[in-house]
């Protein structure tokens, strides 16, 4: 996986779930959403993104929580962004 543009930001995860979410899966090889870099630079500064995030995919609305995944992810894939 390629380097973030904010080396500090990857290089200083504040200790939490998303810090050890990076670690575990950086240990198994396996790729991750960058993203997550800055959810475990600044906690509480991303829960809102968070909380957003899980309401847009997840909660009430006339489509599917599935539905919307694979919306999320074909437009990622559009935009050569890992989903």
């Amino acid at each position: 996986m390629d380097p973030l543009f904010l080396p500090d930001v990857e290089a200083n995860p504040a200790p939490g779930p998303y810090a050890q979410a990076i670690a575990a899966m950086a240990k198994g090889g396996a790729e991750y959403p960058q993203i997550w870099h800055l959810f475990a630079f600044k906690p509480q500064a991303t829960e809102h993104l968070a909380r957003f995030t899980h309401e847009i995919l997840h909660g009430e609305a006339p489509l599917s929580p599935g539905l919307r995944e694979l919306i999320a992810a074909f437009t990622s894939a559009r935009n050569h962004c890992p989903f």
